[in-house]
């Protein structure tokens, strides 16, 4: 199994998308590269610990490579937009791959490439090292699928596609 670390706006959503996918094992949300130990919700969203809402996708490349998922990952974000995604504003928002096996990093480079050519503005998506990564609290784990009707900054047609998408087959 791989690990990769994506922070895409509200984790909810990106967590119950990613989940979908043919291939990821197991999601966590949680908080990504900040400067506290142990952040609480209410501590990341004070705007001072620096973590990104963050999922950690644990998924099987032989059944879906990471390149796949990142290019996934980029239908459900507006990368050129700094500390903010949908209606959810603040830097815990921001846009983040942040990987852990130095080996991603080229995989990881080619496809914030590649989505360059598709918006004039520059891709603001940061791109580094994972540094640290707390889970959230209970709650916030499977949130959607404990609250169907909670809030997604994802479009249901983007998860119905992601539960569709069969990458490689078993």
């Amino acid at each position: 199994m791989k690990t990769i670390y994506l922070a895409g706006g509200c984790f909810w959503g990106t967590e119950h998308y990613f989940k979908q996918i043919h291939g990821v094992v197991n999601t966590t949300v949680g908080y990504a590269n900040g400067n506290t130990e142990n952040p609480t919700y209410e501590e990341v969203c004070s705007d001072t610990t620096h973590f990104a809402e963050t999922v950690r996708v644990e998924y099987d490349e032989k059944k879906v490579p990471l390149f796949f998922l990142l290019r996934m990952y980029f239908l459900t974000i507006d990368p050129t937009q700094v500390d903010e995604q949908g209606a959810d504003k603040g830097s815990q928002y921001r846009t983040g791959i942040y990987y852990e096996d130095e080996a991603d990093k080229a995989i990881i480079e080619d496809a914030v490439a590649e989505e360059s050519f598709a918006f004039s503005d520059p891709i603001a998506t940061e791109v580094m090292p994972l540094k640290n990564f707390y889970a959230a609290e209970e709650y916030h784990q499977d949130y959607l699928d404990k609250n169907p009707s909670g809030y997604c900054h994802i479009s249901p047609e983007l998860i119905k596609m992601a539960r569709e998408t069969q990458r490689i087959d078993d």
